[in-house]
C-alpha cells in the first residue's frame, strides 16, 4: 500500500526506494553513455554495486528500469488528498504543483532525461502504450473517488484519457526543450483542457 503524503514511509520502504532510485540513476547514465541496446543488466548492476539478482528484485527487465516512474504513486496519493471542494481540473493542477515542488533541480533533470530516452528509443516508445493505459486507469480511479462515480464509467475514463493526453503533450515538449519550465507546461496543458481545448 502506498503511503499518503502525510504518512512518511517506514525505514525499510525508504531504503528500498533509495536503492531503486540508485539503480535507475545508474541505468539511465549508462544508457546515455553507451546507448540503450548496448547496455546490459550486468553492467547496470556492477555500476550500482549490486548483484544482477538484486537488480531483478527491483526491476523485472532492463526496459522497466527506464519506464518505472517514481512520481506516479505520489501523484495519485496527492490528488486524492486534495480538498473536496476543488473541481477535478483544479485538483489536478494543485497536485502537479504540490508534487513537482518536492523535487530538486537535479531530480527534475533526471525526470526529463528519462522521458527523453523513452521518446527516442523505439523499443521503449512501443512499451509506453501499456503505461498510457495504466495512466488512464490511475487517473480514472482518482476522478471516480472525487466524484462518487464508478472508475469504469465511460465519461470518467474519457476524461482520464484526456488528462493523460494533455500531460503527455507537455512531457514531450519539456523532454525536447531543456529551457522549458516543466511545471508551467503541465499547468498550461491542464488549463487548456479545462477550457475545452480551443484552437
Amino acid at each position: 500500500m502506498t503511503s499518503s503524503p502525510s504518512e512518511p514511509m517506514g525505514l525499510r520502504e525508504r531504503k528500498k526506494a533509495r536503492t531503486r532510485a540508485a539503480i535507475q540513476r545508474h541505468a539511465l547514465r549508462l544508457f546515455r553513455e553507451q546507448g540503450y541496446s548496448a547496455t546490459t543488466v550486468d553492467q547496470i548492476a556492477a555500476a550500482a554495486e549490486i548483484s544482477p539478482s538484486t537488480f531483478f528484485r527491483y526491476f523485472a527487465t532492463k526496459e522497466a528500469a527506464v519506464l518505472y516512474d517514481p512520481v506516479d504513486p505520489v501523484f495519485i496519493a496527492t490528488a486524492i488528498a486534495q480538498p473536496a471542494e476543488l473541481g477535478l481540473i483544479p485538483a489536478m493542477r494543485a497536485t502537479v504543483a504540490d508534487v513537482l515542488a518536492r523535487f530538486s533541480e537535479e531530480e527534475m533533470e533526471d525526470i526529463r532525461q528519462r522521458q527523453l530516452m523513452v521518446f527516442r528509443e523505439p523499443e521503449l516508445r512501443a512499451a509506453t502504450m501499456d503505461q498510457f493505459a495504466e495512466g488512464i486507469e490511475l487517473i480514472a480511479g482518482v476522478a471516480a473517488r472525487r466524484t462518487g462515480r464508478a472508475p469504469d464509467d465511460f465519461q470518467v475514463r474519457n476524461w482520464a484519457g484526456a488528462v493523460v493526453g494533455v500531460l503527455l503533450a507537455a512531457f514531450v515538449k519539456a523532454a525536447g526543450d531543456p529551457g522549458s519550465d516543466y511545471l508551467v507546461l503541465l499547468d498550461e496543458a491542464l488549463v487548456h483542457l479545462e477550457s475545452g481545448l480551443p484552437l
